[in-house]
């Protein structure tokens, strides 16, 4: 819908468009199907006031009838729904966008003991000063528990390829973040350890026929400019 900014999120039953705005076309950026010229206004809608709560983008527009923060499909926050908008974010190269949306869930999971829940309400973060508790969310949750990861290594951009024997990764962490050590993470049959320090990553323990570098995948960013998609920054 060009004059929306956003796609339909259905047709009804007469093939007619919903208008509703939601969170699932953060969906669409991550799996690739945006065409490069729309990639910038979905990404632009996303992160409206009317979507980021300063939280996290909501499951549905304030400016939308049937929204509701209190709601659990119509105005919520859910810590995966946005792991998996940002790394869509990061695929197209809108970088900043997806640190917004990271660091806000981060900032969030401050106020529920550094445990994510399944989900919180979508009031805005200049109407409460922290995250309204959503009644009945879980916690733990296992969608919930993995979103900090999913978070994390999108904007390491880690992208590790085993069958090809290399692994790739283009750190773009905020400075906020300080830096990053992680041990212990398995890959082809080995465990590795990766330090991020200033946006330079080092990887130590790589099993044998693995290769480190510092990048994109070449081949990845080829299959991008190929299909259309905006390059990565």
């Amino acid at each position: 819908m060009p004059d929306r900014g956003y796609y339909a999120i259905a047709l009804d039953g007469k093939k007619r468009q919903v208008d509703a705005c939601a969170s699932n076309m953060g969906h669409c950026l991550w799996v690739g199907l945006v065409d490069d010229d729309k990639a910038p206004l979905v990404a632009e809608r996303l992160m409206s006031p009317e979507m980021f709560s300063g939280w996290g983008v909501r499951t549905l527009g304030t400016d939308m009838g049937a929204y509701n923060p209190a709601s659990y499909h119509n105005g919520s926050v859910w810590p995966h729904d946005n792991a998996v908008i940002a790394a869509g974010l990061m695929r197209y190269g809108f970088v900043a966008e997806a640190q917004r949306i990271s660091t806000a869930l981060l900032e969030a999971a401050d106020y529920s003991e550094g445990r994510l829940p399944e989900l919180f309400c979508g009031f805005g973060r200049e109407q409460y000063s922290e995250p309204v508790p959503y009644p009945t969310a879980c916690s733990p949750q296992a969608w919930a528990a993995a979103s900090p990861i999913q978070l994390v290594t999108s904007l390491m951009r880690y992208d590790a390829h085993v069958s090809r024997g290399g692994f790739w990764m283009d750190p773009a962490l905020p400075p906020s973040y300080g830096d990053l050590h992680i041990t212990n993470a398995p890959m082809a049959g080995g465990r590795v350890t990766i330090d991020i320090a200033n946006s330079v990553p080092v990887v130590k323990g790589l099993p044998e026929g693995m290769v480190f570098h510092q990048g994109h995948r070449p081949w990845l960013t080829e299959l991008v400019q190929q299909a259309g998609l905006r390059k990565e920054n």
